[in-house]
């Protein structure tokens, strides 16, 4: 039962990580909403016992997605324009 009561948080938390990352005007804040949406997302897959899913999950999309991103962003200007 708690399985499923921790599944159901972690994805309901997922949801407004997700529409402030796509909202969000500064580029770097919506990175780390991307993050912490992938966080939950791994956390997620870990729950449902996706062990390789999990683990790969965890580098790509927390780390080196951010990563890369926020290098991008940092040659670039860091707030959207309309």
């Amino acid at each position: 039962m708690l399985y499923y009561l921790l599944m159901a948080l972690s994805s309901l938390l997922s949801i407004p990580a997700i529409y402030l990352a796509v909202e969000e005007r500064d580029l770097v804040k919506a990175v780390i909403f991307s993050a912490v949406q992938s966080t939950l997302y791994a956390f997620l897959y870990y729950l449902l016992m996706a062990p390789d899913i999990f683990l790969t999950y965890i580098p790509v999309g927390v780390g080196l997605y951010t990563a890369l991103i926020l290098i991008l962003i940092k040659k670039t200007e860091r707030y959207e324009s309309d």
